[in-house]
């Protein structure tokens, strides 16, 4: 099953693979949303699981989403035995007549996170009310997406993103609609600009190596006190937290 998983997605299933090693990173990624969890989770874009795992570990109960049916299919198989995953579906955010196909989760959870998703979407304000359908009031949205139109390289195109964000633009996007206020907004990973600008944007690399991810990975400590000197004022990506009204 890997290997169709890499036949249908080979540069998003190569970049979570590699990604799934860092584990330092991965931590460092989940520490930034997890003072927002609360209640009955629900995750857009699992991937492999590479954030879910933590989640677990912090003993909430959790639903595992994914727009690819074999990424799914691996998450059934891993976290099969683990109680506090619920459930493991398929969620197309974009799906014509969203809220018939998903009566049955409207205003189910009490937090709806999704990591490096809405870039992949060409309508983020569709997401963002169909991210509304699903969360109770005064339930949580977290999203964190790629930084800077300016920093949009080969890196980008390979994966699928549509677009980067900045601050300003990711809480115009998710407030717009009047479903949400906005509690956060602030940049993660200052550090990783210099990696994307040199191998995106100067060696036209097509993915992230593993000996690259490995390096990045082993320097997270240092990476964690840059963002605090900067007070997470810039970064690779923009996490925003929102209140549903």
């Amino acid at each position: 099953m890997s290997e169709i998983v890499t036949t249908l997605d080979p540069e998003g299933a190569e970049t979570l693979a590699t990604i799934s090693k860092a584990g330092k990173f991965n931590k460092w990624m989940y520490d930034q949303i997890r003072n927002y969890l609360k209640g009955d989770i629900l995750e857009i874009g699992s991937g492999i699981g590479n954030i879910s795992i933590h989640v677990i570990e912090d003993g909430y109960n959790i639903t595992l989403s994914d727009y690819n049916a074999e990424y799914c299919f691996l998450l059934k198989e891993k976290f099969r035995n683990e109680p506090k995953v619920k459930d493991v579906i398929r969620i197309d955010l974009l799906q014509p007549g969203f809220e018939r196909e998903y009566a049955s989760m409207r205003q189910k959870f009490d937090t709806v996170f999704l990591l490096n998703v809405i870039e992949h979407v060409e309508d983020d304000n569709k997401v963002i009310q169909n991210i509304s359908f699903l969360l109770k009031k005064g339930g949580h949205a977290i999203i964190l997406a790629p930084a800077y139109s300016w920093l949009y390289s080969r890196f980008d195109k390979e994966l699928g993103h549509y677009r980067r964000y900045t601050a300003a633009s990711m809480t115009q996007v998710v407030t717009q609609t009047g479903r949400f206020d906005a509690l956060a907004c602030r940049y993660f990973n200052a550090a990783g600009i210099t990696g994307w600008l040199l191998f995106g944007k100067v060696l036209h690399k097509k993915l992230i190596g593993s000996t690259e991810m490995s390096a990045f990975n082993a320097l997270v400590p240092l990476f964690r006190l840059l963002d605090k000197i900067v007070c997470n004022k810039i970064g690779l990506s923009v996490i925003i937290i929102a209140v549903k009204k």
